[in-house]
């Protein structure tokens, strides 16, 4: 999303993230849910009083006003550890960073051929399903076998799309281990009025998950702020409000009870990293295979050598969290068209919810 919004790069950015967090969330970026700092600067001792955006143009090469602007109104411009608008005056010894939505490639994009699943595509926008297992980003220790690299490949012979232009591209993204769908922009118009879409919190996006246990009430809010978790930096977790952690909401709704599990659907009002995870675990009901959050221990049920066995298959059935992006509506950047798609459950969830219906049965 972000990064659709300033168009400068140089060789001096700085990378606050994680490398070995699996950040690939989610839930986008789209209001902050992972973001990474492309360009740092500190104000000089001596600095006088002066709007951010002047700021901020006169040190990033090849960037207007109105494009620094437009990254402030997103959330993108950051002093002092906190978002501010463009009219905001630095002074001295402020610290003022541009984040964007991933990290800088550090390696060039090599196009290669991995199927995708295009739902849809124009010539502004792609809307892919993307399978579980398929990381979006390269990043550390993924610099290739990507979304990204697949999608090189699928635009190889596109003049006008480059993979390594930071102003197309996917506009938000999903955990490795998430299927579903995605958009991408082919243009760097369509990417700036999707992200600010994603921003605004008016997309459309459903996810179903099997959980451990039967949520009560079936239908329920979840709100809590998430942030890195201060006892595993691998993990976000809830906090209570304040100043750590962002503000987040999932909306939830129990589809089908089956036993010691449930189908359930979630919309997102927010979008944190690892956010229907994160909340699904605080009100006790981890998401059946997540081995981050505790899913892939036996949480419910009997201690018998038989429900174990049981459980172990359909560990091997769904081998990752359960979790998938059903759902995504947006507005056309062009037409203005509302657009609604929806992806199938895959396979390995189906196989897992038939196991448990025919286990309720017996």
């Amino acid at each position: 999303m972000t990064d659709g919004i300033i168009t400068a790069m140089n060789e001096d950015f700085v990378n606050y993230s994680d490398p070995d967090f699996d950040d690939e969330a989610a839930e986008s970026s789209d209001d902050g849910s992972q973001m990474y700092e492309h360009f740092r600067f500190v104000a000089d001792k001596g600095q006088a009083l002066l709007r951010v955006d002047k700021f901020l143009v006169a040190r990033l090469e090849k960037s207007s006003r109105n494009r620094v602007q437009q990254a402030a109104e997103a959330g993108c411009i950051i002093v002092n550890g906190k978002a501010v608008k463009s009219n905001y005056r630095v002074k001295p010894l402020d610290v003022v960073s541009v984040v964007m939505d991933r990290p800088r490639y550090e390696l060039e994009i090599i196009p290669e051929d991995i199927p995708l699943d295009i739902v849809y595509e124009d010539e502004h926008l792609l809307v892919v399903n993307k399978p579980a297992g398929l990381v979006v980003h390269p990043g550390h220790g993924n610099y290739s076998g990507t979304l990204v690299n697949a999608l090189a490949y699928h635009f190889r012979d596109n003049p006008d799309y480059d993979v390594n232009d930071p102003r197309m591209g996917l506009v938000h993204r999903i955990d490795k281990d998430t299927s579903g769908l995605l958009v991408v922009a082919k243009t760097p118009d369509a990417k700036t009025s999707l992200g600010k879409q994603f921003f605004n919190k008016t997309t459309k996006r459903e996810y179903v998950a099997v959980v451990w246990g039967v949520p009560t009430p079936e239908t329920g809010r979840i709100e809590g702020n998430i942030g890195r978790s201060l006892k595993d930096r691998l993990q976000m977790a809830v906090f209570p409000d304040g100043d750590y952690g962002k503000h987040a909401v999932t909306h939830y709704r129990v589809i089908e009870p089956l036993g010691h599990v449930a189908v359930v659907k979630c919309v997102l009002e927010t979008g944190r990293t690892h956010q229907i995870r994160v909340h699904m675990k605080h009100i006790g009901h981890p998401l059946f295979n997540d081995a981050r959050y505790g899913g892939d221990q036996i949480l419910r049920g009997t201690n018998s050598g038989k429900y174990r066995q049981f459980i172990d298959n359909c560990f091997t059935a769904c081998p990752r969290q359960a979790l998938h992006a059903r759902t995504l509506g947006f507005v056309h950047p062009h037409t203005g068209e509302e657009m609604f798609f929806s992806a199938p459950i895959p396979d390995d969830i189906e196989s897992l919810i038939e196991r448990w219906r025919t286990y309720i049965k017996a």
